[in-house]
């Protein structure tokens, strides 16, 4: 199969293309270098620097592909809130444009990674894909913007569509931003240089956490899987764990002491995430197979930066 994925030099994208390449595909892959870092990619992709609104490029990279993961984006839910200008030009802007670049070459299906952020708060767990989203961000709204153009635009055009909500992937190589970096990262690299652990509000905030493999066999699955043109699908672990539990973890996996202080005037986000896995199970054969403790470990182990 010969593929397209946007976004291929960041954390999921790369590590989506590393697998594609492993599996035999034709593997081609753009990414503007933002955020994203080349140099995790691995030597069989082709890859190409250069941003999706660059139509004539995306005319050229789509040729004779069968299928497009959509992964480009901003992705920061803080960051999201100072520059919500910026997220939707990225995100329903760039979705956008490279829809319009597969109508026009004939590529006939995209899998769209979009985010369990766009449920907001929600009175019941697990979250099901037949709840009304509820964005509290502008990332959260652009993701759930990006969805609705994916389905209304490939409905029109006859592309094959379908969204993933992903929830709190993690795994080696994912980004350190000096500013709102990601949860686990951040506490492990506080764990394993015997820093402080800092817990937003009272830390029994839930969310669902799911191991960087998992979230790529889930992707990679809805490329070929029949059935599922124009479906909203979560890829989550099934379970959802407290960030003070998640603390807890992180100092028993690394075998650290570090401290953990609570600041409770920062806002933690929604009180709980779960995502209901069993659409993805029925249409993706999605199993999830790296609990959190195995997945902090094996993070740990590869990724040299702890």
């Amino acid at each position: 199969m010969k593929i397209l994925i946007t976004g291929a030099a960041g954390f999921l994208g790369s590590a989506l293309a590393n697998h594609m390449v492993r599996k035999g595909h034709e593997v081609r892959g753009i990414d503007d270098l933002s955020t994203g870092n080349a140099q995790t990619i691995a030597p069989g992709v082709r890859f190409t620097q250069g941003d999706i609104m660059d139509r004539p490029k995306l005319w050229t990279l789509l040729q004779d592909v069968d299928c497009v993961f959509h992964l480009a984006a901003r992705v920061a839910v803080q960051e999201s809130i100072l520059y919500p200008r910026e997220y939707n030009a990225a995100n329903v802007g760039g979705t956008v444009s490279l829809m319009e670049a597969m109508r026009d070459v004939g590529v006939k299906r995209v899998v769209f990674t979009s985010s369990g952020a766009v449920y907001g708060v929600q009175e019941k767990q697990p979250l099901t894909e037949e709840m009304v989203p509820a964005p509290d961000s502008p990332y959260a709204v652009s993701k759930l913007s990006a969805e609705y153009y994916i389905r209304t635009i490939g409905q029109l055009w006859e592309i094959e569509t379908v969204s993933l909500r992903i929830f709190n992937a993690y795994g080696p190589g994912q980004r350190l931003p000096s500013s709102h970096p990601p949860v686990i990262p951040n506490f492990l690299r506080q764990a394993v240089h015997q820093g402080t652990i800092v817990i937003h509000n009272s830390g029994h905030q839930t969310r669902d956490y799911v191991f960087l493999d998992d979230v790529v066999q889930a992707i990679a699955a809805a490329g070929t899987a029949p059935g599922i043109d124009g479906k909203t699908i979560n890829v989550g672990s099934g379970t959802e764990t407290s960030v003070k539990e998640l603390a807890e973890l992180v100092n028993a996996i690394s075998g650290s002491k570090a401290e953990a202080i609570y600041n409770p005037n920062a806002k933690g986000g929604v009180e709980r995430m779960r995502a209901d896995i069993s659409r993805a199970k029925k249409y993706l054969k999605y199993s999830p197979r790296t609990s959190l403790k195995e997945g902090l470990r094996l993070t740990l182990e590869r990724d040299a930066r702890f």
